[in-house]
């Protein structure tokens, strides 16, 4: 399994905490957020890693040989050339693209600006059907990237739901909602060229398409796990609010 972690973004609502580094280099308790996620996908017997670069990207670059040396790990860096003129479903592409021309494997795909309690990472890591993690205790907003599951059915203790999905993103009905996708998902190898054309779909579409978008026509062909969050925490940064949530929770995680 290869862990994949989008890190091409500009983060302008962080300014200036990103004036000089992307996200997922912003540092707690002396350890940036990359290797912090690297380290929980270790946890989970993931060596090799795909880092897609795009904002300040030498950072990254000049960073990547060192967490290489100290984890005995290895992390391939791909560029988004256009990181600033398109969206999560380029830099997802360029990953899972790679990933299909290599004939690797499965791959667990996260947002560089997410910080999970890592049994959300084990939990998703033990799948084999391609997942997504489902927050279903969070309370929605306008700003959620909510989805909605239709024909769902459920394992014995209702961690693991699984059906097609109706709706995802962030303008749909919040009342009508399963939860919020936290942007921690699994790609089941089988399913990596399928997910590759749906992809190549919403790039025509739009270049600034989210990649979340390609799981909706993907469970009307292939059987996806929605991973439900149960109460674990997480968040994304997106600003300064955010932020400061981050920190709070990394010292719970650590302490």
């Amino acid at each position: 399994m290869i862990g994949v972690i989008l890190s091409a973004g500009m983060g302008t609502r962080l300014m200036p905490l990103t004036k000089n580094i992307p996200k997922p280099l912003l540092e707690v308790n002396g350890m940036t957020l990359l290797e912090r996620m690297i380290k929980n996908l270790m946890a989970e017997d993931i060596k090799d890693f795909i880092v897609i670069v795009g904002y300040n990207k030498e950072k990254v670059n000049d960073l990547a040989p060192k967490l290489e040396e100290k984890y005995s790990i290895n992390i391939k860096i791909l560029e988004n050339e256009k990181y600033d003129v398109t969206n999560t479903s380029v830099s997802t592409y360029i990953a899972s693209k790679y990933i299909e021309d290599n004939h690797l494997e499965d791959f667990i795909l996260i947002n560089g600006d997410n910080v999970v309690d890592p049994e959300i990472i084990a939990r998703i890591s033990e799948r084999e059907n391609t997942s997504l993690i489902v927050d279903n205790f969070k309370e929605l907003n306008e700003e959620s990237f909510k989805i909605i599951i239709e024909n769902e059915t459920f394992n014995e203790d209702k961690s693991i739901a699984s059906g097609t999905i109706k709706e995802i993103g962030k303008g749909i009905d919040i009342s009508s909602s399963t939860g919020e996708f936290i942007g921690v998902s699994k790609v089941a190898g089988k399913d990596i060229s399928k997910f590759n054309e749906i992809l190549e779909e919403l790039m025509d579409e739009d270049k600034q398409n989210y990649y979340d978008f390609a799981y909706k026509p993907l469970s009307k062909i292939t059987q996806i796990d929605f991973v439900l969050t149960n109460g674990l925490k997480w968040t994304e940064i997106d600003d300064h609010n955010d932020w400061n949530q981050a920190q709070k929770l990394i010292d719970e995680f650590e302490n």
